[in-house]
């Protein structure tokens, strides 16, 4: 780490109170913009149900989990289809602070760097737990049963807090070496791909071809198969696995390369 990002000012709160700081800036600017979150609570539950009216014959296909309606196996890619696009909004937040030059004073001001970025990431680990929970009350009423009960729903929360880490890291690199918020909103077709070409929306064992080739490489098909796992069948340590290490894993990936990409931005400063 640079000296630029080891050097706190004299007189600078600790890094951690400034990070909470930070983050509850994070979720009140989201509370207060409802246009920035609205799409993705309602575009996966809308996927929802349209998969459930349209295939909802389909869970006799064979190859087919065990389900009792097409609505306990959409659940999994809604929650993941949820967070990808939601963790968007926070990266997004990022990249207009640099384009506004706000960022540029928080650098000035007796700020712990890392806090800046840190912050926007715990704001978007927050609303990405808070979407998991949202969608499983809104579904709760249509029918939608969780096999796996409690723990599998806190096993679910937590996997989407670090979904949601993953995901906005990775976005808020983007956002701090291009600085631009246009660019971090055109990843948006580049997600819905690796989502689409998943087992999200179907599973893996009624595909052939190129289609379950791709989806089987796909990381996001075995988080969502944890999450699925954990809707349908009871707590296993596999499906508790899937679902919080594959996360844990791409986010201290993203975290490096955000952090990486900080240091780059504070230094050109």
């Amino acid at each position: 780490m640079t000296a630029a990002l080891r050097m706190r000012p004299k007189g600078a709160r600790p890094a951690l109170e400034q990070t909470a700081a930070m983050s509850r800036r994070a979720v009140t600017a989201l509370v207060r913009q409802p246009s920035l979150i609205v799409p993705s609570l309602v575009f996966p539950l809308f996927f929802a149900a349209l998969g459930t009216s349209s295939f909802g014959r389909a869970i006799s296909i064979p190859g087919f989990p065990e389900v009792d309606s097409f609505l306990d196996f959409a659940l999994a890619g809604s929650i993941v289809q949820g967070i990808l696009f939601g963790s968007i909004v926070s990266a997004t937040a990022l990249a207009t602070d640099i384009e506004t030059g706000f960022f540029d004073r928080l650098l000035a001001a007796p700020t712990s760097r890392v806090s800046i970025l840190l912050g926007r990431l715990a704001g978007a680990m927050a609303y990405g737990a808070v979407q998991t929970v949202v969608f499983v009350l809104v579904l709760l009423p249509f029918g939608l049963t969780i096999k796996g009960g409690v723990i599998a729903l806190l096993a679910m929360m937590a996997g989407g807090l670090l979904t949601a880490l993953a995901v906005a890291a990775v976005m808020s690199t983007m956002a701090l070496r291009t600085g631009s918020s246009e660019a971090v909103q055109g990843s948006f077709p580049l997600l819905f791909v690796i989502l689409f070409f998943s087992s999200a929306f179907f599973p893996r064992q009624t595909m052939d071809g190129a289609y379950r080739w791709i989806a089987t490489l796909n990381p996001i098909s075995y988080l969502v198969e944890g999450f699925r796992s954990l809707t349908i069948d009871s707590v296993s340590a596999l499906a508790v696995a899937q679902t919080v290490l594959i996360p844990l894993a791409l986010a201290i990936g993203g975290v490096r390369l955000a952090l990486r990409s900080l240091r780059r931005r504070v230094t050109a400063a």
